[in-house]
């Protein structure tokens, strides 16, 4: 409670000090009083209960007020902390309202880009077989969604050329849809590609040198992986070396993997040695959202050691800080 509402309690204790002294007083000055008029002992003795029992109630009355007053005040006071933390409490859902959309549209980005990818490779599916009305029934459902306008022009423009070309041509379509497959390094969908045209068309040479092509690629990609990872390796990129090394898993040979092995334990032990620190300061500042992220991540991409499974044990502590903090 603030000084302002100290001081206007004592005001009121004040004034219920100053009634009870001035009526008894007054109560005092009557009995005097009448004692000095009678000598009747019996009228004496009902006038002082009398006196003492009005006392007594006015009183009570008195505190009962003097509660209810301090009472109101501990009441507002309590509303004023509850108003405060309400405020912060909005601030904070704000935020999180805020961040919430930021991501939300940002993965929705990216489901649209994987969305557009799908779609092309229904249309193309379509054309493979020389489907031409399925491929345009796909077109004009993509066309009905306005955020995919462009989209479908571009597969209708597709569709029309793939439809007035000659054979050769489409083979020359259905490999630049297999190039671009290359260029995102989606590997196994390009093999499955390359294989469907080649059945469709047995005596085409161009498409029989996509299977070394697709092989080449491959390679050309695993080098400059290497490279990559040698890279941040040397300038000691830990974030760096462990995302580029999750990619260059699925490239290497069992030969291959073992000759990084060394390197690779090296990497990952700075990595779990930088994320312990990052812990063990964040729980030392008690930024516990902070130190509950960092140990849930340190549980996941390091299960089996000996940090993982002495945080594994306190992450409900971690919890009940967060919830304590953030209430």
């Amino acid at each position: 409670m603030d000084s302002g509402k100290d001081s206007q309690v004592w005001q009121y204790k004040w004034h219920i000090a100053i009634i009870v002294v001035v009526v008894a007083g007054a109560l005092a000055l009557s009995i005097f009083t009448k004692v000095l008029e009678t000598s009747d002992s019996v009228r004496q003795l009902l006038m002082l209960m009398g006196g003492l029992i009005f006392l007594i109630a006015l009183l009570t009355v008195l505190s009962r007020v003097s509660r209810i007053v301090s009472t109101l005040n501990e009441n507002s006071a309590r509303l004023e902390e509850a108003s405060k933390a309400m405020e912060s409490i909005r601030d904070g859902l704000l935020q999180i309202n805020h961040t919430s959309r930021i991501s939300e549209a940002a993965k929705a980005i990216a489901f649209r880009e994987d969305d557009k990818r799908s779609l092309r490779e229904a249309v193309f599916e379509r054309l493979k077989q020389n489907d031409f009305n399925g491929a345009y029934e796909i077109v004009d459902e993509i066309e009905n969604h306005s955020s995919y306008r462009l989209l479908a022009e571009e597969l209708r423009r597709q569709v029309d050329n793939y439809r007035n070309a000659t054979q050769e041509e489409r083979i020359d379509q259905a490999i630049a849809q297999v190039e671009k497959l290359f260029d995102a390094c989606q590997w196994v969908k390009a093999s499955l590609q390359i294989e469907s045209l080649i059945r469709a068309n047995p005596t085409s040479d161009k498409l029989k040198t996509l299977r070394q092509k697709l092989v080449e690629r491959k390679e050309e990609r695993k080098r400059i992986l290497l490279a990559a990872w040698d890279d941040a390796v040397t300038r000691q990129e830990t974030d760096r070396s462990l995302e580029i090394l999750r990619e260059l898993d699925m490239y290497l040979t069992p030969n291959e993997a073992l000759a990084l092995q060394e390197a690779a334990k090296d990497v990952f032990r700075t990595k779990l040695h930088n994320l312990g620190v990052q812990f063990a300061l964040a729980v030392s500042d008690k930024h516990w959202s902070n130190a509950l992220e960092i140990g849930q991540q340190i549980v996941r991409d390091f299960p089996n050691s000996r940090m993982s499974v002495e945080i594994r044990e306190k992450l409900h502590v971690l919890r009940q800080n967060v919830e304590l903090q953030t209430n």
